[in-house]
Parts: structure tokens; C-alpha cells; sequence
């Protein structure tokens, strides 16, 4: 547990160095889903309402067999690896920009609290765990802002939180090579 509490402090303390020194590693993304293109989910899924018990569908599903590698699509520091009933397995990366990457309904997982991964790194492996039981296996891969983007700002249900969310297929989209979703850069 003491080793645990340790790598957690040593890691917030390296980005906290990190952030303070001006150095920001690079926020391009890699596709998530080793071997997954923009074919494997559905654009227009991204805060789609009514979704389940939250609503609204705050990231998007990359659809492949179980037991396909997730990859980190940014560097970052894990900041919880572990179980929930609505995830299931479970990754939150804390990335560049203060985004925090979330890898839900893994069947395994493949890092621990407190690593420190590079792009590319993988995660855990696709899977249908949480509320997912029972339905095609995939990746529910979501950005959470830390830094309200005020511009996506709506009125009605969801409006506030909102701001809080980045469209995750857009912001893959946006890093593919030439536009063209099935090379993506490193």
C-alpha cells in the first residue's frame, strides 16, 4: 500500500514539474483500438441522449473482437485503474492539457495507478464488462476536460456539463494522418 501511495506522489510530482518547467508533451492521439479505423464507431454516438442511466452518451464505442489491444491514445499518468459497475475494468489517464483519457469495459487491464505510459502503451485489452455485459464487445473511449470549454456551452438538460466533454472521434479525426482514419500517427 505504502508503494502504492509513493509512485502516486512521485508521479504527481513529476507532472507537476513537468507543467511548471513549460514543457507539455505533444496532445496528438493515437487510435485506441490497435488495428480499429473511423468504420469502427458510430460519429454521430457522441452525446447522444437518451443513453442508460447517464443519459447521455458522453464518448464514443470502438467496436473490435474481444481481446483487441487498447492503447494509450495520449501519454499520461494513470490516475485509476480499477473496477465500477457502470464502466467495468476501467483506465482514466491523466494527458496533456489536463484531459483525462477514460478506457471503459476493458476485459483486462493491462497498467496500475500511478504509471506513467507513453502513446502507444497498451492499456488493457477490448472487452464487454460492466453495463456492456451481453452486448458486442468494444472500447467506450471518452476525453474529459478539466478546462471548461465555455464555446460548447448549450442551454437545456446536459448544457453545463457539456463544456466538460470533448467530442473523442472528432479529436481522433483530427490527428489522423491526411484525414485518411486508417494510418494514424504515433
Amino acid at each position: 500500500m505504502k508503494r502504492t501511495w509513493r509512485r502516486l506522489i512521485l508521479a504527481g510530482l513529476v507532472a507537476v514539474l513537468v507543467l511548471f518547467l513549460g514543457f507539455v508533451p505533444s496532445d496528438r492521439l493515437a487510435m485506441p483500438v490497435k488495428g480499429a479505423s473511423s468504420a469502427d464507431w458510430n460519429p454521430k454516438s457522441f452525446w447522444c441522449s437518451p443513453w442508460g442511466k447517464s443519459g447521455v452518451h458522453r464518448g464514443i464505442d470502438i467496436f473490435a473482437q474481444e481481446g483487441t489491444p487498447v492503447m494509450a491514445a495520449s501519454p499520461g499518468i494513470v490516475v485509476y485503474a480499477g473496477y465500477d459497475t457502470i464502466g467495468g475494468n476501467v483506465v482514466s489517464i491523466l494527458g496533456p492539457k489536463w484531459r483525462i483519457h477514460y478506457y471503459a469495459h476493458l476485459k483486462e487491464i493491462a497498467v496500475k495507478n500511478g504509471d506513467f505510459l507513453h502513446r502507444g502503451v497498451e492499456v488493457g485489452t477490448v472487452g464487454c464488462t460492466g453495463n456492456a455485459a451481453g452486448k458486442p464487445p468494444h472500447l467506450h473511449y471518452a476525453i474529459v476536460t478539466q478546462i471548461p470549454h465555455v464555446r460548447q456551452w448549450r442551454g437545456g438538460k446536459y448544457g453545463f456539463d457539456r463544456m466538460f466533454y470533448l467530442d473523442p472521434g472528432a479529436e481522433l479525426t483530427k490527428h489522423a494522418m491526411g484525414g485518411d482514419t486508417s494510418k494514424w500517427k504515433d
